[in-house]
């Protein structure tokens, strides 16, 4: 891995560290059309785009139950054990982010309220291509349970030698209770779950969703965009980032096998140190040397480490590392310092925040509890990972009462006037005629 001295620099992180290529505006351009066929032509649309893009010839989409069932029958123990550690634990954190609703008095009986209520349906994306998410399909769809939501579809790729998702995908699906499952990937499956798909059976056909999120590839991403508007979405996901933030007393190992268990995941990954210690970055270049050969996925690891995108970043002190921190925005971000906690509170941008030796990242990828679809390239600036409120709509509710109203008509009659929209106050008038008297 490179190494980035920005100890003499000041505000030129984005510069200095820059991200993977991820040309959105490319692949939106290529992912357009198929969207459209799918908008237009429904299922067989979906079925052409199947063929072409992942070479298998299937005749329907939707996935007969009883795979899903046979796919969770045959998890070994352990792995199932695992799945249902993952489930219990993210949705107990989930449950808890359930807001409250709220209601103020503001005049006599007159009351403004706030209740959240779940969107009807929602579309859910898993991807299927360098490896099988099962954990992408807890991330998404217990967050959407637990926020209420009385429908969900699940989508992924068919796998060439059965035409059906991955098998732990399937299972993931079974174990969630989720029976509406499509063998479906890629701008397609993201443009069914929009705008839906009729079938000859009407048992077989997807209908339109409310939201669609799960993370995916890069036409994924660049269907997300040309459907959001007619839907809501999640995000617009880019690579995968992990980001260290380590004094000297890290363990050099903890760190190289943190930055590698990111790398793996393709070759567009980011994997970054950020220290003022000159020798904990001399200690894990060595064990990443050591760690990468022995490694199952050396060769895209290796390239995710070799990638403009990574660095050992040297800085003169924390101070400089939490602004080289806060100005990255990094998805995941590891704080492995002595006071560790203290210093995690000062961050300000960041998709999740694991503090200490014993929060790995993968610990969030299956069985923390907290939500792994994060925001990338940046996004942490403004925007928020998965839960249960991208599944909710705050709804206002304002009822009052001729007192309340009178209170206030002469302000409406006010402002309507100042707005040269007179119909506006003639609203309020018609219920209190004098409200636009002065001494009222």
């Amino acid at each position: 891995m490179r190494v980035i001295d920005l100890r003499n620099d000041v505000g030129r992180v984005r510069e200095r560290l820059p991200r993977a290529e991820f040309d959105l505006r490319a692949a939106t351009a290529a992912a357009a059309p198929v969207v459209e066929d799918v908008r237009i032509r429904g299922l067989d649309a979906v079925l052409d785009a199947t063929r072409k893009f992942d070479g298998v010839d299937l005749k329907t989409v939707r996935v007969p139950p009883e795979e899903l069932q046979q796919a969770l029958d045959a998890l070994p123990p352990a792995v199932r054990h695992a799945l249902n550690t993952s489930i219990d634990r993210v949705r107990k954190v989930h449950r808890d982010q359930m807001p409250a609703p709220v209601s103020t008095q503001l005049a006599g009986s007159s009351t403004v309220s706030y209740s959240w209520l779940p969107v009807a349906r929602v579309g859910l994306y898993a991807p299927g291509g360098l490896a099988a998410y099962a954990s992408s399909v807890v991330m998404n769809v217990v967050p959407a349970q637990a926020a209420g939501v009385a429908s969900l579809a699940v989508c992924s790729p068919p796998q060439p030698d059965t035409g059906l998702p991955a098998a732990p995908v399937m299972a993931a699906c079974a174990a969630l209770g989720v029976s509406e499952v499509y063998a479906v990937g890629g701008a397609q499956a993201i443009a069914m779950l929009a705008y839906g798909a009729g079938a000859p059976d009407e048992a077989m056909a997807c209908q339109p969703a409310d939201v669609v999120t799960g993370p995916g590839n890069i036409y994924v991403a660049a269907a997300k965009r040309i459907v959001q508007g007619d839907v809501g979405i999640d995000s617009e996901a880019g690579p995968t980032e992990i980001m260290i933030l380590a004094d000297g007393s890290a363990d050099p190992a903890y760190v190289a096998a943190d930055l590698l268990s990111q790398a793996e995941h393709e070759p567009g990954a980011a994997a970054l140190l950020v220290t003022p210690s000159e020798e904990l970055i001399r200690n894990v270049q060595r064990e990443l040397r050591a760690r990468l050969d022995a490694t199952r996925h050396s060769s895209r690891a290796g390239l995710a480490l070799e990638g403009r995108q990574s660095a050992l970043v040297l800085v003169r002190d924390l101070e400089q590392g939490l602004e080289v921190v806060n100005d990255y925005a990094a998805e995941h971000l590891e704080v492995l310092t002595r006071n560790a906690l203290e210093l995690a509170g000062r961050v300000t941008a960041a998709g999740a925040i694991f503090v200490g030796p014993w929060s790995p990242v993968s610990l969030g990828d299956y069985c923390a509890g907290s939500n792994h679809v994060l925001p990338t390239s940046g996004n942490a600036r403004h925007a928020s990972g998965l839960s249960v409120y991208t599944f909710l709509r705050g709804v206002q509710t304002i009822h009052y009462d001729r007192a309340g109203l009178a209170q206030v008509a002469g302000d409406v009659v006010a402002f309507s006037g100042a707005e040269d929209l007179p119909a506006h106050g003639e609203a309020v008038l018609a219920r209190i005629p004098d409200a636009g008297r002065s001494d009222v």
